[in-house]
């Protein structure tokens, strides 16, 4: 520990990312990235914008970026925020929305990076716990506290909740904020961007990461109500008002312009998902119902730490949380088919040799 630190640099537990180990011939299925590549169409825009203007500050305000998101989900310009991730997204929102006289509410099961926010920002915080079934009780957000933040679907569970009980506790608490973190909302039913309109008390969070197979690039963005956005506008402005670089904002543009692209690959992300989440029930592993890009599955006698390192020992690497509650699951994202295919014959063996030693 260095002297020079401040006294809340001490107490700071930092997120710990997934790793991205450099091997060789790796199934790499810990991160959630998109197996697929991004569109041609990002990859030809991010090249014209590769060339002398990189000399000048990209547009701080991201107009043409910010005009092409409000056009693909009908709202107006000054109803969306662009930021370098939507972790960064979340981050002002922390600042300038949810650090209220009551503790914010969220899941004690949920993206990890909450808590963090709350520790480093001073932001008091209670955890609701998730019901036995992993998915979450509006009616136990009823208690007394100030705003209410959730992935949805959720992370790691990949559970979603349907856009009736969102808009149920919406209602129930009009004089709260809810943030849902839409980061895998594209592979499921279930975004809440359409309620955005009519719900005051409602900010919904997305990335290009995950479905536009834009984790690279670093592009998130925020839907809200006016007053909402003009908050993060502050709290940005006052941090670092040239958010995206001028590659990122051409690339994110045009991810948005191929919507056939985008529509395409998110279709075959979920059909691999599906097909391998009925694959891996009949290996005898229990998969909860997923509406993301990953599945969460535990086997019904081989510990959840061992196959995640017997299929390390295979050069496939999955997420393991050494938690209470999560630490007999594996969390596997959705690759290719082939990739997938090699995971479930690798699965395959290791069950049949622990068969066959017993």
């Amino acid at each position: 520990m260095s002297r020079f630190w401040s006294k809340k640099v001490h107490s700071l537990k930092p997120y710990v990312p997934g790793e991205q180990p450099q091997l060789e011939n790796l199934i790499k299925l810990n991160t959630n990235e998109n197996p697929y590549a991004p569109s041609p169409k990002v990859l030809e825009a991010i090249s014209k914008a590769t060339n002398e203007s990189l000399r000048k500050y990209p547009d701080p305000n991201g107009l043409g970026l910010k005009q092409t998101i409000a056009d693909y989900y009908d709202l107006d310009l000054n109803q969306v925020f662009i930021g370098n991730s939507s972790d960064e997204v979340l981050g002002h929102a922390f600042q300038a929305l949810l650090k209220q006289d009551q503790p914010l509410l969220f899941p004690d099961i949920s993206y990890s990076f909450y808590p963090v926010y709350c520790r480093l920002f001073g932001i008091n915080y209670q955890q609701i716990p998730l019901r036995a079934d992993f998915s979450i009780g509006i009616d136990d957000y009823q208690s007394e506290g100030g705003a209410v933040i959730f992935a949805n679907p959720n992370a790691p569970t990949g559970l979603a909740l349907d856009l009736h009980k969102i808009a149920e506790l919406l209602e129930q608490n009009t004089d709260r904020l809810v943030v849902i973190d839409e980061a895998y909302a594209d592979f499921s039913e279930h975004s809440a961007v359409g309620l955005v309109q009519r719900h005051a008390n409602l900010l919904v969070v997305q990335t290009l990461s995950k479905s536009r197979a834009l984790a690279g690039l670093r592009v998130g963005f925020a839907l809200g109500q006016a007053d909402l956005i003009s908050g993060l506008e502050r709290v940005k402005n006052s941090f670092h008002p040239y958010a995206l670089d001028s590659l990122a904002l051409a690339g994110a543009v045009a991810a948005f312009d191929d919507d056939a692209y985008f529509k395409k690959h998110c279709s075959m992300i979920i059909d691999t998902r599906d097909r391998f989440s009925q694959e891996l029930k009949q290996l005898g592993f229990e998969v909860l119902p997923s509406a993301a890009n990953f599945v969460f599955a535990k086997h019904k006698s081989k510990p959840a730490k061992d196959l995640f390192e017997d299929l390390r020992k295979e050069a496939i690497i999955v997420r393991y949380f050494d938690k209470p509650r999560l630490d007999n699951y594996l969390r596997i994202s959705i690759g290719t088919d082939k990739e997938m295919q090699t995971l479930l014959n690798k699965l395959g063996l290791i069950l049949n040799q622990d068969n066959f030693s017993t």
